[in-house]
């Protein structure tokens, strides 16, 4: 999969869904300012278990865009395999795969 390219489809989607519902990415947009702070957890931290999430649901876009989140963020490809690991050994067959497409995210998208 080209990463990049699904991304700014995705994005293009999300951006079109948002100018017919503003108001209810407004309110998403608010929820997402505090839970995104630093606190006893750091905001990369959130963002690992925010891919764990994207991976256990099969959202190809979550996963690409807190891949990308994540990059920004420092992440290492030692930290987000060993997050993957444990997306797997919870999730089984399902989150191996999922965790696959993220390993592919990362890959792809460090290189921008």
């Amino acid at each position: 999969m080209d990463w990049k390219n699904f991304l700014d489809n995705a994005r293009n989607g999300f951006n079109e869904l948002r100018k017919v519902t503003p108001e209810t990415f407004e309110g998403f947009s608010q929820m997402g300012k505090p839970v995104k702070k630093d606190g006893d957890l750091s905001e990369k931290t959130k963002e690992f278990v925010a891919l764990g999430i994207a991976i256990s649901t099969k959202c190809e876009s979550c996963i690409g865009l807190h891949i990308e989140h994540l990059i920004r963020l420092g992440a290492t490809r030692k930290e987000i395999v060993e997050v993957l690991s444990v997306c797997s050994y919870m999730g089984g067959g399902p989150s191996i795969m999922f965790s696959a497409k993220a390993l592919e995210a990362f890959d792809q998208l460090v290189k921008k």
